[in-house]
């Protein structure tokens, strides 16, 4: 229904200026994420020249060869422009593919428990669940959704075997409609950095918060900032409570949002890797 809810800037954004999956890495300190077994991760990859700089946000980028400008290309059937580069670059692709295909943990989207149904559009993703007369849908995306390291030179040190994984870690917005209801009681959550914790006899902290909670016009697709929302920021610990409670008895819990880091995770490495085949096409004007 929402497709603009989620209007916050992503709580991390991939580090899009690096030439492969070296700079997608997780940060050091993520209390939000559980073990690396939880959640359907993976290892990131590692260019030869992030091992001697780092990486794209230093500015620093190696000369493999002097770019070399050739006669448009009559054997493709382009007629586009071609040079040493494009040439270099369709076949560091080529390798890039094959790495993280072969890294890939799932062929398949993984599967949500308790009665979830999927809606893919693109990077977007739509789960819906029905129960005693309400309709819950939780939609996601996954662009944005890999938070970056700020720790470089340090995991640069690190074995292959040491490097964290990748966990997609998306905002997503919880819709409650009730039958015959004229309003949707809409939750923007995220996962946040620092672990929330309600106190310290608390066994078990949320690894998701919400962020603010409105109501909206059943059935309208756009936010409606005429409608009062309410930042959960400054929120009384009890009421927030009880909006968690309520999530929780809609399927909306810990359980759940592991599968939903799980699953988001396998569609955004999906995503990452047709990106790399278009852009291998793309480059070689396939």
């Amino acid at each position: 229904m929402l497709k603009s809810l989620v209007r916050a800037a992503g709580a991390a954004v991939r580090l899009s200026s690096a030439p492969s999956a070296a700079a997608r890495v997780l940060p050091l300190s993520c209390p939000t994420i559980r073990s690396p077994g939880s959640v359907g991760s993976r290892p990131f990859t590692r260019s030869l020249w992030m091992l001697n700089s780092n990486g794209a946000s230093s500015g620093y980028r190696p000369k493999l060869f002097s770019s070399k400008i050739l006669s448009p290309s009559v054997s493709c059937g382009c007629g586009g422009l071609h040079t040493e580069g494009d040439k270099a670059f369709g076949n560091f692709l080529s390798d890039e593919i094959k790495e993280e295909k072969k890294i890939q943990k799932n062929k398949t989207l993984p599967k949500m428990s308790g009665g979830w149904e999927l809606e893919m559009n693109g990077t977007e993703a739509k789960l819906t669940r029905h129960l005693s007369g309400e309709k819950v849908t939780v939609t996601f995306n996954v662009n944005n959704s890999i938070p970056p390291s700020f720790e470089e030179e340090e995991q640069q040190q690190k074995s292959a075997e040491e490097e964290p994984e990748i966990v997609s870690t998306p905002n997503f917005v919880v819709e409650v409609t009730k039958q015959n209801g004229k309003q949707t009681l809409v939750f923007d959550c995220h996962f946040p950095e620092d672990e929330i914790s309600h106190g310290e006899g608390e066994e078990e902290s949320d690894i998701f918060a919400i962020r603010e909670v409105s109501f909206q016009p059943e059935g309208d697709s756009d936010w409606k900032e005429t409608s009062y929302t309410l930042n959960t920021d400054s929120l009384d610990w009890a009421l927030y409570d009880h909006l968690m409670d309520f999530l929780a008895d809609r399927g909306v819990d810990n359980t759940f949002t592991d599968e939903l880091m799980e699953l988001s995770t396998a569609i955004e490495h999906q995503e990452y890797i047709k990106f790399l085949e278009d852009l291998q096409g793309f480059v070689k004007c396939n």
